[in-house]
């Protein structure tokens, strides 16, 4: 029973790393998004009717990953024509959006909820995306692509100068940050069996911000080490009951004092 109980903890572990890698993808490119909640919202419940329907569990997760990524682009387009805080502000429309809808979408269960999801969810199966995911960061950082998200992030205006193509790169970025949301989506429907609005509401996608900050934007490693932390900590500070929650936020706080750029440092570039 304690077996099955830690292994149900590490499973959501890799789907909160997931999460976190979502919204690392976009913040390289400096749009910080508010709105992976609803990006994660889209991927669980497709990926549900999906099953329901006797749809293989694989292509059913590959479905809500797409359509995640197609919703990414629509949202993204007119992100593309403005900057900073008012990104955040269109992003955190577009979750509330979400909610809503799945709120009052009857066929999906409305406000009541949609349960009877089958457990398809596996350890593997959440690990080897985790591992496709850091690969997918570490790759991306020697690519031309990944060169310009950085570039992108420290001044757009040089970048274009010097040939960059914002509007595709910052697309792409964001995009590809709504496909793995949706794969998380799926992942955490077929593991919680129950799924409502309220779980993909606006402390989702705060909760993805403060694993990034936590564990260092700079870093690719950072995003999975503070949905590490930010997973495992509450667990493990069971022992003390109802002040877990307090013990937890001090330790954030004295974290965030200690090291206010994340745990990770930027990694070393090699000199040439």
């Amino acid at each position: 029973m304690l077996g099955s109980y830690w292994e149900s903890v590490t499973i959501f572990m890799g789907i909160n790393c997931l999460m976190a890698v979502s919204l690392y993808i976009p913040m390289s490119a400096g749009l910080i998004s508010l709105g992976q909640g609803g990006f994660m919202a889209i991927g669980a419940y497709l990926c549900a009717v999906l099953t329901k329907a006797d749809v293989p569990f694989l292509p059913a997760l590959a479905a809500g990953g797409c359509a995640a990524a197609i919703a990414g682009a629509v949202v993204g387009t007119p992100a593309l024509r403005i900057r900073g805080i008012y990104v955040m502000i269109l992003t955190l429309g577009f979750g509330e959006i979400v909610r809503v809808f799945f709120a009052n979408f009857e066929p999906t269960g409305g406000a009541s909820g949609m349960g009877g999801i089958r457990p398809l969810t596996t350890l593997w199966q959440v690990v080897a995306a985790d591992g496709l995911a850091l690969l997918l960061l570490w790759r991306i950082r020697h690519v031309r692509f990944g060169r310009a998200m950085i570039a992108i992030h420290e001044d757009d205006l040089a970048a274009e100068t010097m040939g960059i193509n914002l509007t595709r790169t910052k697309l792409l970025s964001f995009s590809l940050g709504a496909l793995i949301a949706g794969i998380a989506g799926g992942f955490y429907a077929h593991q919680a069996l129950f799924i409502d609005a309220n779980q993909f509401d606006f402390s989702r996608s705060a909760i993805v911000f403060l694993y990034v900050i936590l564990g260092g934007v700079a870093n690719p490693f950072g995003p999975f080490v503070g949905a590490a932390i930010v997973t495992l900590l509450p667990e493990m500070l069971r022992f003390v009951q109802d002040w877990r929650m307090t013990v937890f936020g001090i330790a954030l706080m004295v974290m965030a004092i200690w090291r206010p750029d994340g745990l990770l440092p930027a990694p070393r570039l090699r000199q040439r």
